[in-house]
């Protein structure tokens, strides 16, 4: 039961399982100048007013800190969760982690204008808001267009939107070009993502949409949503062609049930860093996008496929190092052709929950 526990953390670390719709979190005072004072309406249908441009802004979940980083807001961060540890100069921010979600005496230590709170961390809201804090909650993000909304967001709340809208932009230039990429590809891979304890990432989750963008169909999206566990019958009916791996599930392949599925008999994995593809945020998208796409089509795949953010806008503060390629852990030999080693080539640094996966494994 504690393994099972702990991937259903996972779970909500990843943001799904909150029960909030996209389409509750709207705007309802939107000044096209990014001025204050500004009112927007959050996840929880309460109004959220800013007098006057945040100065200190804390972050309850890595994938709103990777935004901020992204949008040129890093200066205003004061803090950050461990699992935003990746990010440069996260050293220098306020921990505000707890054992799950965030200690709410430590989030008030630092003083905010205003808490960030993604899906993952609709627990923390209450607890915040009753502790006198201005906390503005997201909705779940679980397409790419939820994740252009959200940067928006985030810009619009904190200040920065234009360099929202060029973080965008540099998204979607990257987004159309590995879309172009697979384009006319046929027999397009199905593929599974799974966490451990037979739980797998299903429809209706940022991971399928990243997996479609990649070139390749969730197996499980077919018939499920959000994070099932599945039973081994129902994994070998599903028989993935490919699995997604991250650093926490490197040898999943070789256990069963998926040692019994053609992935598993082949030995076709895709591997990805945890904080790609568990990340709904821009950077995320794109090295997932880009390293993904090159491990499962590497006949098609191209170096210059990759759009550099210079090449799309040029922003206020230094791009972070990692938006250029790097290396990374390729796909694994298989049987059928399209699955040779290949090197990725973006950016790749943290991951999500590595501490909770390496102390207590799945």
């Amino acid at each position: 039961m504690r393994r099972l526990s702990l991937v259903f953390v996972f779970v909500l670390l990843v943001g799904s399982l909150a029960g909030v719709s996209p389409a509750a979190a709207t705007t309802a005072t939107q000044a096209d100048d990014c001025s204050f004072p500004v009112t927007m309406t959050d996840a929880t249908g309460a109004e959220v007013t800013l007098e006057e441009r945040p100065e200190r802004v804390t972050t309850t979940n890595p994938s709103a800190a990777q935004t901020m980083w992204e949008i040129g807001g890093r200066s205003q961060v004061v803090g950050l969760t461990q699992y935003a540890s990746y990010l440069d100069g996260a050293e220098s921010r306020t921990n505000v982690s707890a054992n799950f979600g965030v200690n709410v005496e430590r989030v008030v230590s630092t003083n905010p204008d205003l808490v960030i709170a993604p899906n993952a961390s609709a627990g923390d809201v209450a607890p915040l808001r009753q502790a006198g804090l201005t906390v503005y909650h997201l909705p779940a993000a679980t397409t790419i267009e939820d994740i252009r909304t959200k940067t928006t967001t985030i810009g619009r709340l904190t200040g920065n939107c234009e360099g929202a809208s060029e973080a965008n932009a540099w998204m979607d230039a990257n987004v159309d070009s590995v879309q172009q990429v697979t384009a006319d590809a046929e027999d397009r891979p199905t593929t599974l993502y799974p966490l451990g304890g037979g739980y797998v990432a299903a429809g209706n989750t940022f991971v399928t949409s990243l997996i479609e963008l990649a070139g390749a169909e969730n197996v499980a999206a077919r018939n499920h949503k959000k994070y099932p566990q599945l039973s081994n019958e129902v994994i070998l009916q599903l028989d993935p062609e490919v699995l997604f791996v991250t650093e926490n599930t490197a040898t999943i392949a070789t256990t069963e049930p998926y040692a019994s599925t053609t992935a598993g008999e082949t030995n076709a994995t895709v591997t990805v860093r945890a904080r790609n593809i568990n990340q709904p945020a821009p950077r995320s998208v794109v090295s997932f996008a880009h390293n993904a796409t090159a491990q499962l089509y590497p006949d098609r795949y191209d170096a210059d496929s990759y759009v550099p953010r210079s090449a799309v806008t040029k922003t206020s503060e230094p791009t972070p190092a990692d938006h250029t390629p790097s290396t990374d852990q390729s796909t694994t030999d298989a049987s059928g052709p399209g699955f040779t080693p290949v090197a990725a080539l973006v950016a790749l640094l943290a991951l999500v929950c590595t501490q909770q996966f390496r102390r207590r494994r799945l």
